[in-house]
């Protein structure tokens, strides 16, 4: 019995001998080939660059994609000069720094903390949540009560940069509005593919500057700022954590790679999403960045300005995203 999978792939054969369409490596419309798949990985913003290098060395000798994304995010983590993550983040409206991370594998293995205080590297207790608890996420100070029992070294996270921009924002009005592309949302995520197909994908964040007490966006949510499958791909999300978490974005993208969506059209679609549900959406920015079980990768924002990094091992460079407007 012929399939409508033979079919297609008969059609593109006899489209490609005739010259009507480029060979596609023997790939019926819709799917991608696992033929010649070299490790990737990306990563959100400027500074994923940085977080490139210190995961390619893990990808390229073979290693666990997870252990390459937590290598790589934590570069920002304890970059003192990055006010979005980690140590040297900007606090809440009271003045204290609260960090949330999220990991998630393609065999659908994820862990999460959120409101972790103290912490410099809260992906890595992301990843000990997966790993050594029955539960995907700890929040609070259970969270950090289980990163110090996991041997996680405890600091004060509140700089005495970021101090002083809090005091002199309190000194103004207090007000805060969301910014496009500002400090406030460039969370960094990243995402791996080692050559054996495998996926991983971290995200880690300090939140939205100022933001009120106890906030929580879509860094830690397993399914808004992160999903992996290894069997279809993997996105990841950066900026307005709500306007994420409303519309399950990472999830979205990576099913709509599951109908044949390429990496960039899925992450499209998901920002249209947000356009559909937001009628504020041209004062917000959100940007998906996503790859496919072969290696393809793709990216789209709401506004100009999202970036992201990529290192194939050619080269470890910066990407312009595309973007609604």
């Amino acid at each position: 019995m012929t399939t409508r999978r033979d079919f297609l792939r008969t059609c593109v054969v006899g489209a490609t001998a005739a010259g009507l369409v480029p060979a596609l490596s023997g790939c019926a419309v819709g799917e991608s080939s696992d033929q010649g798949r070299r490790p990737v990985t990306v990563s959100t913003w400027y500074s994923g660059l940085k977080a490139n290098d210190a995961a390619w060395p893990i990808l390229a000798g073979g290693g666990d994609p997870m252990d390459a994304v937590l290598a790589g995010v934590r570069t920002a983590e304890e970059d003192p000069d990055n006010h979005s993550v980690g140590l040297g983040g900007y606090p809440d409206r009271d003045g204290r720094v609260t960090v949330d991370a999220s990991v998630m594998d393609g065999k659908g293995r994820a862990g999460a903390v959120a409101g972790l205080e103290d912490i410099v590297h809260a992906a890595g207790v992301a990843r000990a949540v997966m790993d050594h608890t029955p539960h995907v996420m700890l929040v609070g100070d259970g969270a950090r009560r289980f990163a110090v029992e996991q041997g996680f070294p405890t600091q004060p996270l509140l700089t005495d940069k970021a101090g002083n921009e809090w005091r002199r924002w309190l000194a103004e009005d207090g007000s805060y509005a969301p910014r496009p592309n500002a400090e406030n949302h460039d969370t960094i995520a990243q995402l791996a593919l080692s050559r054996d197909g495998h996926l991983a994908g971290a995200c880690t964040t300090s939140g939205m500057k100022w933001k009120m007490a106890g906030r929580v966006g879509d860094s830690p949510i397993i399914g808004a700022a992160l999903f992996a499958d290894n069997g279809v791909g993997a996105c990841c999300a950066t900026g307005h954590g709500e306007a994420v978490m409303t519309t399950c974005g990472s999830f979205l993208v990576v099913e709509l790679m599951r109908q044949g969506r390429s990496p960039e059209d899925a992450c499209r679609l998901a920002i249209e999403r947000i356009v559909a549900s937001r009628s504020d959406w041209k004062k917000l920015q959100v940007g998906y960045l996503a790859v496919d079980r072969s290696g393809r990768v793709g990216a789209f924002a709401l506004m100009p300005g999202f970036q992201y990094a990529i290192h194939d091992g050619v080269e470890n460079r910066i990407v312009d995203g595309k973007s609604r407007l």
